[in-house]
């Protein structure tokens, strides 16, 4: 195996072991034991382990810019792009459940830390914000298109936090169902098909 391809594995455990464990919480030697490389041939790629968390948020970024811009490509409709958002909790539903949301997790355990990365970390609420936001102004609600984006991602990590608490995947499926409801109200409503008629 290369260099690159060690690093981007050591990347890859670490980014699983802050979520599931934490960052604080997660050692070198917990990294280094699941890659399987001793201290020496390690510190030959990252010297400390907040080298390691800025290469762990890029790489979230990388993959949620991936992911947002493959949605772009291969949804038309923006309100079934909002819709790929929110049933992302479906989708994740068993690690949320065990491990909260990664994204709200690594921002809360970083800022109770007052982490120098915190910024960055809270860079990957912002992303998931202007993307929302967009397809709200695409829907035609260009001028609330902020206050919706809030709004979802604040719904998304309510139901994440006590999906957490609760373990209770009903719960998860209720709230999703309940936030697909609200998407379709904030939807303008189509135009009738012109009768011929006078009103």
């Amino acid at each position: 195996m290369g260099a690159s391809e060690t690093r981007q594995q050591i990347v890859g455990v670490a980014d699983r072991l802050f979520y599931e464990s934490g960052f604080e919480a997660t050692s070198f030697a917990d990294i280094a034991g699941e890659v399987g490389l001793s201290r020496g041939n390690f510190y030959y790629h990252f010297k400390t382990k907040d080298e390691i968390l800025d290469a762990v948020i890029e790489r979230r970024i990388a993959t949620t810019s991936a992911m947002l811009a493959s949605w772009e490509q291969e949804v038309d409709s923006p309100a079934d792009r909002i819709r790929s958002f929110i049933h992302i909790l479906i989708a994740n539903r068993t690690k949320i459940m065990a491990h909260g949301c990664p994204v709200g997790t690594l921002s809360n355990e970083l800022a109770k830390l007052d982490h120098s990365a915190k910024d960055k970390a809270v860079g990957l609420f912002s992303l998931f914000g202007d993307w929302l936001a967009r397809q709200f102004t695409a829907l035609g609600r260009e001028a609330e298109a902020e206050a919706l984006a809030l709004h979802v991602l604040m719904r998304s990590q309510g139901v994440a936090t006590l999906a957490t608490a609760f373990r209770d995947e009903d719960f998860i499926r209720r709230e999703i169902a309940d936030m697909d409801a609200w998407l379709q109200a904030q939807c303008p409503a189509a135009p009738l098909p012109y009768s011929g008629q006078p009103v």
